[in-house]
């Protein structure tokens, strides 16, 4: 979240660079999962001579099919790379929808730039900030071909097995769809939860303003 606003706030506002700004942004999202991880794995694979090549020559034990940490750190990464792009989007049109007058307000009262974010671009941005937190929160229980591909089933050992990962493990490796069916009945009970508190937000948050 603080990378994709640190992103959007550097991204102009007029001249033809704004379109092909936004265009390449938008590029990690329209790659398929499946894609996204075996691009990943290509890169963490030290025989490949790419990204864990690198970290192998520079001394550092990266292997992600063997260290838990390096694992994660590289779920992380990609989860990062994939998706940043749709809080960056989401905060530009947040930050493009701000009229223009708080903006010359604040350059006849010589307000600085940090101050200018504090008190007029991060409270205007509070309900795009709030859907931008709840898709990204939905999208994690979603998380299931990356790590899938890139640490050959969630591992090493059960490091990188997420709960969608143990779910398919529990339905189609062992059978047991009684257990499944349950794994996935607390999964939409948490979702559903997670989605009603943010629509509380969202509508306090809409009473307020209008107040």
């Amino acid at each position: 979240m603080p990378l994709g606003i640190a992103i959007a706030l550097c991204i102009p506002r007029s001249g033809w660079l704004v379109g092909l700004t936004l265009v390449v942004m938008a590029l990690p999202m329209l790659i398929p999962w499946n894609v996204v991880g075996t691009i990943w794995q290509m890169f963490t694979r030290a025989d490949i001579r790419l990204f864990g090549a690198t970290l192998t020559g520079l001394g550092l034990h990266y292997n992600v099919t063997q260290d838990p940490i390096s694992a994660w750190i590289t779920i992380v990464v990609i989860d990062m790379w994939h998706w940043t792009p749709l809080v960056i989007l989401l905060n530009y049109a947040g930050l493009r929808a701000i009229p223009d007058a708080f903006y010359q307000a604040a350059q006849i009262d010589g307000a600085s730039r940090s101050a200018i974010f504090f008190n007029i671009e991060l409270p205007k941005l509070q309900k795009v900030l709030v859907i931008a937190v709840l898709l990204r929160f939905m999208q994690t229980f979603m998380i299931y071909t990356e790590p899938f591909v890139v640490t050959g089933g969630g591992g090493p050992g059960s490091a990188t097995t997420f709960l969608s990962i143990d779910l398919v493990k529990i339905a189609l490796g062992q059978v047991d769809l009684g257990n499944a069916a349950a794994m996935s009945l607390v999964y939409y009970l948490i979702t559903l939860t997670v989605c009603w508190v943010f629509f509380t937000i969202m509508t306090q948050l809409e009473r307020r303003r209008d107040a």
